[in-house]
């Protein structure tokens, strides 16, 4: 079964949950990732969701953003709280994005989209599309949980059941914590690092590079400042095992 974020009670509670975990280990790297080129002036933020993340990079890097989803829950939560003159957020359907032309966009990132996507062939559609708008040598960064810490408790989340194996493409439970409120359980999919390599290598995308990053990557001055503010985080496995995957490619010159 598929999490359906079309729901506006899923919509909702993912909007509560306390992401810090994706800030430290997953957006700040995909950012990072995005800086090297500084002649980025668009990027396409594929799954937007509440749109946390595009806020950020808009306020970060200054680029303009186009953010999509298909859920209208999540696309009337992020045109509410996160309105910025250098986001336009559009609701798409079929996982086409008819209202981009080829070659148009300087940079993508897909956030924890395709965990969320029940078949392969669909994540390839996607990175076609993703590919297709993309300009020659620019950037597309994929950020997910990681297969390979499945079933780990990490702080904030814990994807799949520890001790389970799982198959390419199985069902797997992922429980998010909320502060105050019971767990938001959601239905992902477990992918392998080697199918978004495959994939990615089929589409067309070079230089896939695949990045697993820890608390122990994260200097220890940002670390201090991380828990001042956060007081009552603890930290959990996230030190040993990496929470997240990250898969840096890029769309070759013509």
């Amino acid at each position: 079964m598929k999490t359906s974020f079309k729901k506006s009670d899923i919509a909702n509670k993912f909007e509560a949950y306390n992401d810090i975990l994706e800030q430290i280990l997953g957006f700040r790297f995909v950012f990072e990732i995005l800086q090297l080129n500084p002649k980025v002036a668009s990027v396409l933020d594929y799954g937007c969701g509440p749109g946390k993340v595009s806020y950020r990079l808009a306020e970060k890097m200054g680029v303009n953003v186009y953010a999509v989803d298909e859920s209208k829950e999540m696309m009337n939560i992020a045109s509410e709280k996160r309105s910025h003159p250098n986001i336009k957020y559009h609701l798409i359907n079929n996982d086409h994005l008819s209202f981009l032309q080829d070659n148009s966009v300087d940079a993508a990132m897909a956030c924890y989209v395709f965990i969320n996507t029940e078949k392969k062939e669909q994540i390839l559609t996607i990175m076609k599309e993703v590919y297709r708008v993309l300009t020659p040598q620019a950037s597309f960064v994929i950020l997910d949980t990681n297969p390979d810490s499945t079933g780990v408790e990490f702080s904030t989340f814990q994807n799949g059941r520890k001790g389970k194996t799982y198959r390419s493409g199985e069902a797997r439970q992922e429980w998010l914590h909320l502060d105050q409120q019971d767990d938001l359980v959601l239905h992902d999919f477990h992918w392998p690092k080697s199918v978004y390599e495959e994939l990615l290598t089929e589409v067309g995308f070079q230089e896939i590079e695949v990045i697993e990053p820890t608390l122990k990557d994260i200097p220890e001055a940002e670390l201090k400042m991380i828990q001042e503010k956060h007081p009552f985080h603890h930290f959990k496995q996230e030190w040993k095992y990496p929470p997240f995957v990250i898969y840096k490619s890029m769309k070759p010159a013509k």
